[in-house]
């Protein structure tokens, strides 16, 4: 198997600059999401789909439960309407994942905050 390293003037003809060639986890997500770019459809409906059955219920619970405020349900309609807007209205792959993972993110977030 063949390597190739990339020297100076390759990169500067490819137009890659010092900040695009350093590894870091920014960097690492960017391409993870490029390289996700062919199943942009599955990348929705796992969303959505993840959203409609964990994320939904979750203010619910907290609000019946743990006494949380009317905003977890606006912070988690917002969220599910943002991701199939976006979906729907053909963002790319990068806005997709970077709205599921965000979703995420926000949902552990108001968890932990109310439960613990």
């Amino acid at each position: 198997m063949t390597t190739m390293k990339m020297s100076a003037a390759e990169n500067w003809i490819n137009g890659l600059t010092a900040a695009e060639q350093k590894v870091n986890i920014y960097n690492k997500w960017l391409a993870f999401e490029d390289s996700q770019a062919q199943s942009k459809t599955l990348w929705y409906l796992v969303s959505i789909i993840a959203q409609g059955v964990l994320f939904l219920p979750i203010p619910a619970v907290l609000m019946y439960y743990f006494s949380a405020p009317i905003i977890v349900l606006i912070i988690t309609m917002t969220l599910f309407f943002s991701n199939v807007i976006a979906g729907m209205g053909g963002s790319g792959i990068r806005t997709l994942i970077s709205l599921f993972a965000i979703s995420i993110i926000v949902h552990l977030f108001m968890l932990a905050l109310f439960i613990i």
